[in-house]
This record gives structure tokens, sequence and C-alpha cells, in this order.
């Protein structure tokens, strides 16, 4: 079957090549050279891996002194490289230090849940030959790959919104507040960034392919923030590489937030942190800052402090967030600093490592990450160690996944008014669509 839609979407690329350079005004679109974005797709899922399995040894260490739970100071950039400290779940870590997970040729990435629920939906779209997956699509997707007994490595929402799935309930519903207590916590924004890649420049696009299974898990600020996400990755096809990338990122980055509400907290979260980065304060200072703002003073409306959740909400959208941008901006573009600052941020620390290690894996691609580690690293992956019944039982590499995301993308240009030239292999995608 996937040598068959391999074999459509080079007919699609034939097709639709017809057109000449009289024909069109090249200027009026971005061109993608499709080769390349393999390369980055590759760098993507690459870049995530390494990020996720660096800010898994750090996961919950530093959550704060609210509540019954309590983790003494926050780590500072003097851990790096350094022991690691137990966790919340454990007395002791089963970790030896802080420093980053690299899987060499021989060796297999491992899925984990920032990383396994994105792979399902690329399957998802991929099989479906469509560029929107309905209500019954998720449904029947979630209900197929992912266990129905523990270890099924779903936690808050995305285990409510699938123990709703297995009780009949559909999409958007499972994320409804009066259904899904959890409606508000991270799961959508660890699971959702691929919509943006898999429809680059277009974020009005990226962020209807992505509407749908965001609300499968999450709500206001948590959908929001999801959505702000989906338009970094979306949009980073846009950076131009003669400029600095700290910069391109700043700019990326204010163009994704105008999905944040003027009134939402995420919006105030996000104005917050970047001002402190424009200070010229450190990363230590401002992490410190944000948990006193949002978890002692719950500052601009975020309240969840309040509702004395277990770990004080550790899991929350908003808390992980904030921390998020910290290690953006403070990042500067750098791949193993962004990396090194999400690992020792503290709380969901796995999750923004995840989510900027896969943008930067992206924009870099993966021969270059190999180089930033001046080391030749795996390309395989195993969605099962999480996941359940894919094809090949569960060993893929980044390369399949990569072809499977150009087809997905062949879809996406030509029905939302692009096109694709077959003899140099490029995208054209409208500049109107960008939202500039």
């Amino acid at each position: 079957m996937y040598k068959i839609k391999l074999i459509i979407s080079l007919f699609l690329l034939n097709l639709v090549s017809s057109c000449t350079d009289s024909e069109i005004n090249k200027e009026n679109y971005y061109m993608i050279d499709r080769s390349e974005y393999s390369n980055n797709l590759e760098g993507f899922w690459l870049g995530q891996s390494i990020a996720n399995w660096t800010g898994l040894i750090t996961e919950m260490d530093k959550v704060g002194n609210i509540g019954e739970i309590k983790t003494g100071n926050f780590y500072t950039r003097e851990n790096w490289g350094k022991k690691d400290e137990p966790n919340i779940w454990l007395p002791t870590s089963e970790y030896d230090i802080i420093d980053f997970v690299l899987k060499e040729n021989k060796e297999v990435w491992g899925s984990d849940d920032d990383t396994d629920i994105e792979y399902m939906y690329q399957e998802l779209l991929f099989h479906n030959n469509d560029i929107i997956l309905s209500p019954e699509n998720i449904r029947d997707g979630w209900l197929k790959h992912i266990k129905k007994e523990e270890e099924n490595f779903l936690w808050v929402s995305n285990q409510k919104a699938f123990d709703l799935m297995s009780d009949g309930i559909l999409p958007p519903e499972t994320s409804n507040p009066e259904l899904n207590e959890h409606f508000d916590m991270i799961d959508a924004q660890l699971t959702t960034e691929i919509f943006g890649l898999l429809s680059p420049v277009n974020t009005i696009n990226a962020l209807k392919m992505s509407y749908l299974p965001i609300r499968t898990t999450s709500r206001g600020d948590a959908a929001m923030i999801s959505e702000f996400y989906v338009s970094m990755h979306s949009l980073a096809s846009t950076i131009n590489q003669n400029k600095p990338l700290n910069e391109e990122l700043i700019r990326i980055s204010e163009l994704a937030s105008r999905t944040l509400d003027k009134d939402s907290y995420s919006l105030k979260m996000y104005e917050y942190v970047k001002k402190k980065f424009e200070s010229g304060i450190k990363w230590e200072q401002t992490r410190d800052s944000i948990y006193k703002r949002y978890q002692v003073d719950q500052m601009d409306g975020y309240d969840i402090t309040s509702r004395n959740l277990y770990c004080n909400g550790c899991f929350a959208s908003g808390i992980n967030f904030a921390s998020s941008l910290v290690s953006l901006f403070y990042g500067r573009g750098d791949f193993k600093e962004t990396i090194k600052i999400g690992t020792l941020s503290g709380w969901d620390s796995d999750n923004p490592t995840s989510t900027w290690g896969g943008l930067l894996g992206f924009i870099y691609g993966k021969d270059h990450i190999e180089e930033i580690f001046n080391k030749s690293l795996s390309n395989k992956y195993n969605i099962h160690r999480t996941r359940q019944n894919f094809e090949n039982n569960g060993i893929d590499d980044f390369q399949s996944m990569s072809e499977k995301g150009l087809s997905i993308i062949d879809n996406v240009v030509l029905q939302t008014g692009g096109f694709i030239e077959s003899d140099e292999n490029l995208w054209y995608i409208p500049k109107q669509k960008t939202g500039d």
C-alpha cells in the first residue's frame, strides 16, 4: 500500500507540472525544494528524538515547593553534566548524569508520548489520502493504535479523551470541560506540532488541519498554546537563511503569538517571558520569576495553584508554555543550548525540549544535526515501544517517515491553491496564506 501511494504521488507531480513560467507569477509564491524538505523532515524526527530522550532525564525533577510535593531549588546551568536528582514519582533517579542522549547507527530510537501521537496522525493522513481528519478517523486511530490497558503511555487529558472515545464519545466532545476535567493540561502541545510542518508556510491551513486533533484533548488556553506551536512549525519554512536565526525565530514567534487571544493568560505569559529575555537577565532568573509570578502569585489569570491539583498542576499547559519560551528565546537558535536550557528549566521538561528539538532539527536538517554532534546517528524508530498495530512490527525509519510526510504535503499544496513543479522538484505555495 505504501509503494502504491508513493507511485500515485509521483503521478500527481507529473500531472500538475504542466504550468509554464509564462503562466504564473512566481513572485506570488514561496518555492520550497522537496528534496531539501525531506532532509528537514528527517531532521525534525531526529532532533525531536534527541531532545525528547534528553529531556526525559529531568522530567518532573523540579516542580517547585507548593503543596505536598516539594522538590527543592530548580536546576541551573551548573547542573548540566552532573548527577540527576529523583523525579516526583521515584525515590532515586534511573539516570546517572544530565547529558545528551544519542542513539548511534546500530541502535533504535524508542517512541514516547512526545512523538508517538504525531506519528499516528501522520499515518492516518497518509493512509486516508486526505488532509483533514474526521472525528471518526481520530477515534478509530486512537482505539486501534493505543493499548487500552496500562502501561499505555497516556496521562491526564490524553487518557481521559481515550476513555471517552472508548465509551463512544467523538472529538471534539472528548475535550469538553464538562466531560474532561483535564482539558487545560499539556497534552495537545506534544501531539499536534507536526501539522505545521505538513502545511508549510500556509498557517491558515495548518490550523485548519490541526483544529480537531488539538480539540481532541484541549480547550481554552491549552488549545491556543497548541496552535502557537503549530504556527511556529508552519512558519519555519519562511525563515530567511541569510539572516540570524535567533532573529528569525523571534519574528515567527511574534506571528505565531497572534493565535493567542488578547485577554488570555497565554498571551500575557508570552509577552512577560519575552520582556524578561529582552531585559538581559539570565535564563535561570527568568525561569524563577515565572514560578513566582504564575504558581506562587497566580498572576494574569493563571489560577492553577488554587485548584490544589496533584504536583500543583505540573502537567498544566500554562506553566509548561512559559517554561518552553525560556529555552526558545535564550537558546537563540543554537540546538545544543536550547535543549540544555529546556532540560534544566523544570516541570515537564521533555515537552519543551521535544518541541524545540523538533523545530530546530527541521530548520537545520538531519545532516546538520549529525554535524553538530560530530557523529552518525540512528534513523530507526520503534513506534511499538508505546503504541501498537503498525506495519513491520512497529520498526520504521526517519527516511520513510519523511517520504510519507512529503506525500501528504503534495496533497496539501494541491488542495490549497499551490502547485508542484516536478522537473525542479519544487512546491509553489501562495504567499498570501502566510498571515504576514
